[in-house]
């Protein structure tokens, strides 16, 4: 199957929607959309890797779909599943973790599992950084550490801190490496979120359909990392995350009003 053409100007969703699907089956480091602003594109590639050059109405519109996706589509599946299973959750409904889920989730993870798909020099440096800080959670030395690395990224990008001479040679090896590395990156993802269920044992096919909404999340995730930058992958977990949040704000509300 040949290549999307390259576009430009306003695109809609729909448009957005089949070439995350073409990128899906095969993923490549070539962007497609060339609808940059003229500010974003004078500033250069750092700047548009973190400042997201999508609407957030846009980004509204994806989470929207992975919602339903989610929740519609595969809810009913996981849930069977889940009670088959015998495995809890591990998240207090009482206790939500609204921070957690929409602000350091977001960026621990997208830095973790998807910045270093454009930027794979970076990644050697910073994946060991962020596995510990992932480990440690919500401690301030941590955050005080996350801070450090985001800053440490910017320096090193804004003004090209990496050595290029010997990296060229293994960058081009690393295209052509980029499906499986991508791949490779959405089912850790998915498999991480297997931590948010208590089980003693259980059928591996089972753990697979457990965090199968994950995977579905953290391939669109990738594209849009590759396609719109790391700013807008972490803007659309933020969002994404939001929506069970709030449906399990509501649930909750509504059963202490039933009581």
């Amino acid at each position: 199957m040949s290549q999307p053409r390259r576009m430009t100007g306003a695109l809609s969703f729909r448009e957005e929607l089949v070439h995350c699907l073409h990128f899906i089956k095969n993923p490549s480091l070539k962007r497609v959309f060339a609808n940059r602003s003229r500010a974003t594109r004078e500033l250069g590639a750092w700047h548009a890797d973190w400042w997201p050059s999508v609407s957030f109405k846009r980004l509204l519109a994806w989470a929207a779909m992975l919602w339903f996706v989610n929740i519609v589509l595969l809810g009913p599946v996981v849930l069977t599943v889940y009670e088959l299973s015998g495995a809890s959750h591990r998240i207090d409904i009482h206790k939500l973790p609204w921070f957690q889920a929409l602000f350091w989730a977001p960026v621990v993870e997208e830095l973790l599992f998807r910045y270093g798909l454009r930027r794979p020099i970076h990644a050697l440096l910073l994946v060991p950084v962020l596995i510990v800080i992932f480990l440690n959670g919500l401690q301030w030395w941590a955050g005080s550490l996350l801070g450090l690395s985001v800053l440490a990224l910017w320096w090193s990008a804004r003004w090209n801190a990496m050595p290029r001479g010997w990296a060229w040679p293994w960058l081009r090896s690393y295209c052509k490496f980029f499906p499986w590395v991508l791949h490779a990156s959405v089912l850790a993802f998915a498999a991480l979120h297997l931590h948010n269920f208590k089980f003693d044992q259980m059928a591996w096919w089972m753990m697979a359909v457990l965090v199968l909404p994950q995977w579905v999340t953290g391939q669109v995730l990738a594209w849009m990392r590759v396609e719109r930058g790391i700013g807008a992958a972490m803007l659309l977990h933020g969002l994404f995350n939001a929506g069970p949040l709030a449906v399990a704000l509501i649930a909750l509300q509504f059963a202490n009003q039933a009581t």
